[in-house]
């Protein structure tokens, strides 16, 4: 390419013919473009709802703390189920870097609205019994009422239970097991622990008199020091029971979350892969419109050879219209791409993340493509002779 050609008037007078040759045919020019949006938009989509969605999660795990450890009860050698000590809560506690430390109990007890309703509905909820100090070790919040008082014959409910039970205020009546207890409470969503958010929580002490409860823990819930996690990890399972280690399970509920995570980007590159299907048929689309544009031009094509413009400025003119048709797709499908993830985020209650390197490869991506595209048309235009191209 000489020198002239690359000047400033010469790019402007490209840009010109461009753009004139997708005005006098818009409605083939907006099909072809379609294409490449739609794939464009795909992948923005694909790589900003993700990216939103982990930005979501960090977000939780900064909140709730990764630093949260569960033990509970698993089965002995001949497969019966175990039981954690009494003193399961307190040796936690001895760890060194343990700060905090408490414990729910199950009850065979269930939780109904009122004493008409069978005691085989029991909408998937559990009633447990609760240390005055769970709250603090959760990090949970109490949305509606207060915590349990010591002694109070009184319950709190989590999230998905009171909604399963139709209780949106304090104060209702709830029938567990031939006895009344007083809501005084509903607690806020606890990702780390859907177990609570689907039990009635009554106090410890209330447990024992109203329904017998000897007082050992179904989950025993530990806050650590960030970087002591793996170390108290291990140390838990000898420390709640030391003759019988093995009989507890330890786990890290924030790993869930992060399994969830992985789960839900395992469908990226699928996808992806759509996306990629859609720009490939946008560019045989571009190239389709391009051909097809040679063909129907291809008296302009002879008239501006035979008033001198060269084989080159031919190809360069179709190149030129096949990637501004490529380039303005791609600039609408990043723009749609950006909107459905903004709208996706907002829908979901996430913050909006939106890769600059994928929406500037969008683009360019776009301009790619249809430069490639527009190769073939441009030099089949270019290789046409005025006397064939006016005959």
């Amino acid at each position: 390419m000489d020198a002239g050609f690359c000047s400033g008037g010469v790019v402007i007078d490209l840009l010109r013919l461009g753009f004139f040759g997708m005005r006098t045919r818009p409605i083939r020019a907006v099909l072809s473009a379609l294409g490449i949006a739609i794939g464009i938009a795909a992948v923005v989509a694909v790589v900003g709802i993700p990216a939103s969605s982990a930005a979501a999660l960090q977000d939780k795990m900064s909140r709730l703390g990764t630093n949260l450890l569960t033990a509970a009860p698993g089965q002995d050698f001949s497969g019966q189920d175990a039981k954690l000590p009494e003193t399961a809560v307190p040796m936690a506690k001895r760890i060194g870097a343990v700060s905090a430390a408490s414990a729910t109990g199950k009850l065979s007890a269930s939780v109904r609205k009122n004493d008409l309703v069978p005691s085989s509905d029991t909408l998937g909820l559990q009633v447990q019994a609760a240390e005055q100090d769970l709250l603090k070790v959760l990090n949970a919040e109490v949305r509606a009422g207060r915590w349990l008082s010591p002694g109070e014959k009184s319950v709190v409910l989590g999230g998905t239970a009171a909604a399963r039970l139709g209780v949106d205020e304090p104060g209702v009546q709830l029938w567990l097991d031939g006895q009344w207890f007083t809501v005084v409470g509903i607690l806020g969503p606890l990702p780390l622990s859907p177990e609570i958010d689907r039990s009635a929580l009554i106090g410890w002490e209330a447990a024992k008199e109203a329904f017998g409860f000897e007082g050992n823990a179904n989950t025993v819930y530990v806050r650590t020091s960030p970087d002591q996690v793996e170390n108290v990890r291990r140390l838990l399972g000898p420390t709640l029971n030391p003759e019988k280690a093995n009989e507890v399970k330890v786990s890290k509920p924030s790993e869930a979350l992060e399994a969830q995570q992985l789960a839900e980007s395992s469908y990226n590159a699928l996808f992806l892969g759509l996306g990629g299907v859609a720009l490939l048929v946008g560019g045989v689309g571009v190239a389709n419109t391009m051909v097809i544009s040679v063909l129907e031009r291809r008296r302009e094509i002879g008239l501006r050879r035979a008033l001198g413009a060269t084989r080159r400025q031919i190809r360069w003119q179709f190149l030129t219209e096949s990637v501004l048709l490529s380039g303005l797709g791609g600039l609408v499908g990043v723009i749609v791409g950006i909107a459905v993830t903004a709208g996706y985020s907002i829908s979901q209650r996430w913050p909006a993340a939106l890769p600059w390197p994928a929406l500037l490869g969008g683009v360019g991506s776009a301009v790619l493509i249809g430069a490639i595209a527009g190769v073939y048309p441009a030099v089949r235009a270019a290789r046409q002779s005025p006397t064939e191209a006016l005959a």
